[in-house]
């Protein structure tokens, strides 16, 4: 599977941490020191995630045309509508008719598991071109005098154009994929909810679970990565990790040895875009990966779900 192309969005409106100073009287510097976010972007009056899936989408065009898709993938835990639902949406933008067109929603991995459902359909021989977009609007279900997690949480999406063919000598090879449910663990059913028909309210009660396990899957699935493909940390040029929380992503770089300049960060920026976040940050260095760079994509997020991709230029 190859990645020929990727384009991000993200709404123009900043929301600083010094809002929440007004709504639940905690400081920026309390913010920063927790999580390091600094500033997330917030969606403004029109937009939403099937707005943003569709503006990912036409960036995407705008690098390289319209191909002949064979399958549309969504990805959101945020959704505008649960019947037309994000990948729909794309599709109808697009005026693509009469092909299998699919939303997924498994938490922070979401994402990460569309490319793995392209990858089952390029398989069996039913698709040979993708187009996955992920999109997530927390702010439409954040409430922001929640002290907990009020402040984590920032909207945005990101599209890709996937192939199951090398197509171009540009293209990105996905030589390493695997996803995992992680509902057996810790209080997965119960740290992190968005529940409509209980106010439709992001809430986090349980924020060191998620902390704990999500340092210990993402580092253990980042070893395994390494070990089934003969790598060693070394070989790594850039680590995408979820962007949820700088300092988990901080300590899974420190228990890997990881040299800083190679972790792709953008929490501080960005706030937590949920299954969109590592793609978001693989848009944002595609100018500096090189031919034969290898990327190492780690998620873990509440859920729990979580998973590893290595890509290769």
């Amino acid at each position: 599977m190859y990645i020929n192309a990727i384009a991000h969005y993200l709404p123009s409106k900043i929301l600083d941490n010094n809002h929440f100073n007004k709504t639940c009287g905690i400081t920026s510097e309390w913010i920063e020191q927790r999580t390091g976010i600094l500033e997330r972007r917030i969606c403004e009056e029109g937009e939403n995630t099937n707005t943003m899936a569709i503006m990912a989408t036409d960036l995407l065009t705008k690098k390289i045309g319209l191909p002949e898709y064979d399958l549309i993938i969504g990805a959101t835990y945020t959704p505008y509508d649960t019947v037309f639902t994000v990948a729909h949406a794309v599709q109808r933008h697009l005026n693509l008719p009469a092909i299998p067109t699919i939303s997924l929603s498994t938490a922070c991995s979401s994402l990460l598991n569309a490319f793995e459902v392209a990858e089952g359909y390029f398989a069996i021989g039913k698709a040979k071109r993708a187009l996955i977009v992920g999109s997530e609007h927390n702010s439409a279900y954040f409430d922001d005098t929640d002290r907990v997690c009020g402040p984590l949480w920032g909207d945005g999406a990101v599209a890709f154009s996937v192939s199951k063919e090398k197509l171009l000598d540009q293209d990105m090879s996905v030589i390493y994929l695997k996803t995992a449910g992680a509902a057996t663990e810790g209080k997965a059913s119960v740290a992190v909810s968005l529940r409509p028909w209980e106010g439709g309210t992001l809430v986090m009660p349980n924020g060191r679970d998620v902390f704990i396990h999500a340092c210990n899957f993402m580092y253990d699935e980042s070893i395994k990565l390494l070990q089934a493909s003969n790598l060693t940390i070394e070989d790594i040029d850039f680590f995408v990790p979820h962007q949820a929380n700088l300092r988990i992503s901080k300590y899974v770089g420190e228990q890997l040895k990881l040299p800083e300049e190679k972790l792709v960060l953008n929490t501080d920026k960005y706030g937590n875009t949920g299954c969109c976040g590592f793609g978001i940050g693989l848009s944002e260095i595609l100018p500096q990966i090189r031919k034969g760079h290898k990327i190492l994509v780690v998620v873990f997020g509440g859920g729990y779900s979580y998973g590893s991709m290595l890509i290769q230029a």
